[in-house]
């Protein structure tokens, strides 16, 4: 088909600009103010502690010329104006003309960290002297991120004092709320007390305060500059948050949250290519920008240590952990290096369930499934401080569990991680399995999620004629996860000689994929049910869930076939990857959450899928799909969700989803899931072996990995497409590993000599 694509970029999120890092975030027009309006404001623990910011020249805003990101937690913006100028005042565009031959520049410098720094310079290039008024004009309501998209539910005491100093000041407000609540029968009075305090530093001339106004009297000559600075300092209850940069910090510093994201960067697996007329320069932009993204995502008051860290789930929406997320996006970018599954099993195991609490979908023994440090959720608006209703959490944690141990084959870490996943499961099939033996999810929260699996928005379950599924439900997906949940830990216990744990996990495992492929097996499309409901009944409704079966292995070797194909079928499969739901469903809507949009996160899991029964085609329509679909938007970031459209001359692109996090943690891991499907690779640190099978497409010809990490050893990689063969060689290789061609323990098509697994296997199976 023709090519649409080579002046595209999309930009998620609307319009607005975003500088972030940690749990501060600010979020502005794109002229780089702050004006009312939904989502916009500085937010610190998902508290909107400014919600006014703008600059004013003589009581104008000044013309905005450029602004963008230096980094992901930095931003700098160009200004002109032309104070003494009456058609200036007037607003003709003709001054704004003039002003760039003869006007001031104004430049705004921002740094987020901790709270937020800025500087303010500003430069007369005006033939004559030059004089106005500088006025900034802030105020904090110390919304709930929610409330900035509705009605106001918390009520609180706010008040604002300014206090002059020397070629400065500190304008401090601060604010207290609390809340009476009663949750299932459970009373009490939650309380937050806030604030943020604006320091002027080192101005050119002195600060006043009026009006909800700083002002500044600015005379300049020709030439002549002029500087502030401003220190944003937020309190959240009894923690300030000091800006960790000063002025002009956009090179290098030594702060700890810098020497943490360049230690990780200089860690973390380098790619290159020397490929120039392929896709391979989208493919490196999108996998260094990943990169990156993720290293900005860095939750730092959840770090366990250097080597241990977990991340927020996504910007704007999800600055906040999220179990599944976060344990996602860490085994799928796993070949980076094993930080983020670290950090992320030590927050779960820190939070797992230990009570039974309706309110919080609180049961022992369950994983979390987000925690927030907002308003309403401290006040206990809401559950979501500390809410459990995902049955993913669970099941995918042994998944990582076993995945750390492949990757470092740390046998103390690993170790100390084998009771909380045992627990994971024990709550599973102590809460969830129902008396068909299939896992099942359903609220007991007043408050609590409708949708508790994979596809959590209210309306993703639906039946075959459009009508939402009502809970209790066991979607395909569930079953996948707690199957390669018990296989995957039963290697785990039998490396640590726990045989029986061990081989009854294994018999479990298999008699639930026995009793799977019998349920929700559908014959006439050739394709298993998204679901059976709450009486057993399979959903019929066509949908990309099945995808994960077969990523997990539960699929019945003879149905794979059939089951892969409708996958990539055309009602499925848009050109720019799988859809959520069938655009031949009553209730396919291209624009939805998870009723036909595109999720690249889900496209990772389906490649390992492929590669686990040989379908080294598919994975490749699949990865070009997503990486042409990289190419569409800004810095080759993948967002959070896009829209189902069919790729054709219609629509030569899709559009982002509303309200689409970008960057999305596991948006962003996705791209080493689908690099790791195209070169097979496998690790397995215990025996001090990686395995690799690659099949790289004519599109990716050649590429390196530098510095892979497996178990104590780092290997130099460079993977070579030769005709129609890939070929590899050890660049460098520093410690003791083996690297072997083979395919990898995940295939099912692999012959017993190839896998290397199979000794695991066979003795934890008898």
């Amino acid at each position: 088909m023709a090519r649409f694509d080579y002046l595209v970029r999309l930009r998620p999120r609307g319009q607005l600009e975003y500088v972030s890092q940690g749990r501060t975030v600010l979020a502005t027009d794109p002229d780089g103010f702050v004006d009312g309006g939904p989502d916009r404001g500085l937010f610190v623990h998902q508290t909107r502690i400014l919600s006014r910011y703008r600059l004013l020249v003589d009581g104008r805003p000044p013309h905005a010329l450029a602004g963008s990101n230096v980094a992901e937690h930095s931003w700098m913006g160009y200004y002109l104006a032309a104070p003494q100028d009456a058609a200036w005042r007037r607003g003709e565009a003709g001054a704004i003309v003039e002003a760039a031959q003869n006007g001031v520049e104004i430049r705004l410098s921002r740094f987020v960290g901790g709270g937020m720094h800025e500087d303010l310079d500003i430069t007369s290039f005006v033939p004559q002297d030059v004089a106005f008024r500088l006025e900034i004009e802030l105020d904090a309501d110390f919304a709930d991120r929610e409330e900035t998209l509705g009605p106001r539910r918390q009520q609180g005491t706010r008040s604002c004092a300014w206090q002059a100093a020397p070629h400065g000041g500190e304008l401090a407000f601060d604010y207290r709320a609390e809340h009476s609540f009663v949750h299932h029968g459970r009373r009490g009075t939650a309380t937050i007390d806030r604030g943020l305090a604006i320091a002027v530093r080192g101005a050119s001339s002195p600060p006043s305060y009026a009006g909800e106004r700083l002002g500044f009297d600015v005379a300049l000559p020709r030439g002549g500059r002029w500087h502030a600075c401003l220190d944003f300092i937020p309190r959240i209850e009894d923690t300030t948050l000091l800006p960790i940069y000063g002025c002009r910090s956009f090179a290098a510093t030594d702060n700890l949250h810098d020497l943490r994201r360049e230690t990780f960067l200089a860690q973390a697996t380098h790619l290159a290519t020397r490929e120039s007329e392929t896709l391979a320069p989208i493919v490196m932009g999108a996998l260094e920008q990943a990169r990156r993204d993720l290293a900005s995502l860095r939750l730092h008051d959840l770090d366990s240590g250097d080597d241990a860290w977990t991340i927020a789930a996504g910007l704007p929406v999800y600055v906040a952990f999220f179990g599944r997320d976060t344990l996602t996006a860490a085994w799928q970018a796993a070949m980076l290096g094993p930080e983020m599954m670290r950090g992320t099993a030590d927050v779960l195991v820190r939070t797992q369930g230990g009570t039974y609490d309706d309110w919080r979908d609180e049961v022992p023994g369950r994983m979390i499934h987000e925690a927030h440090t907002g308003p309403l959720a401290t006040l206990q608006y809401d559950p979501r401080q500390r809410y459990y209703g995902s049955e993913t959490t669970s099941g995918f944690f042994p998944v990582a569990v076993s995945e750390l141990w492949h990757w470092t084959g740390d046998k103390e870490r690993t170790g100390a991680l084998v009771g909380p996943a045992l627990a994971a499961l024990r709550a599973l099939d102590r809460d969830s399995r129902r008396a068909d033996g299939f896992y099942e999810y359903q609220t007991r929260s007043e408050q609590g999620l409708k949708n508790q699996a994979w596809k959590d928005s209210g309306d993703a379950i639906v039946g075959e004629d459009g009508s939402p599924v009502e809970p209790p439900i066991a979607t395909c997906e569930e079953q996948a996860f707690v199957y390669v949940a018990k296989l995957h830990l039963a290697e785990v216990l039998w490396w640590r000689k726990e045989k029986d744990e061990a081989r009854r996990l294994v018999r479990e495992a298999r008699e639930l994929k026995a009793r799977f492929n019998e349920a929700y097996w559908m014959e006439d499309p050739g394709f298993f049910a998204m679901a059976l409901d709450a009486a057993g009944r399979p959903v019929r409704s066509i949908a990309s869930n099945p995808g994960h079966c077969l990523s997990a292995g539960i699929v019945a070797r003879e149905l794979v076939p059939r089951t892969a194909a409708r996958l990539l079928a055309d009602d499925l499969f848009s050109g720019w990857g799988i859809r959520t739901l069938s655009s031949r469903h009553p209730a396919y809507n291209p624009h939805s959450y998870h009723r036909g949009s595109v999720w690249p996160v889900e496209q990772g899991s389906f490649a390992i899928g492929f590669v686990r029964y040989g379908l080294h085609d598919h994975v490749e329509t699949l990865a070009r799909a997503q990486f042409e679909a990289a190419r569409l938007f800004q810095y080759f970031r993948l967002p959070e969700v896009f829209s189902g459209h069919p790729r054709d001359a219609d629509h030569p692109f899709p559009a982002p989803y509303v309200q689409a996090n970008s960057p999305q943690a596991w948006s962003s891991s996705v791209t080493f899931c689908l690099l790791q499907a195209l070169l097979g690779l496998y690790p397995y640190a215990p025996l001090r072996t990686l395995i690799v099978d690659p099949h790289l497409p004519d599109w990716l010809p050649e590429i390196t990995l530098d510095g892979l990490r497996v178990g104590k050893a780092t290997v130099t990689l460079r993977f070579r497409r030769e005709g129609e063969r890939t070929t590899f060689e050890v660049l460098e290789k520093r410690g003791r590993l083996r690297v072997l061609r083979q395919p990898s323990p995940w295939s099912l098509t692999a012959t017993a000599g190839e896998r290397l697994m199979d000794v695991v296997t066979s003795a934890v199976g008898r």
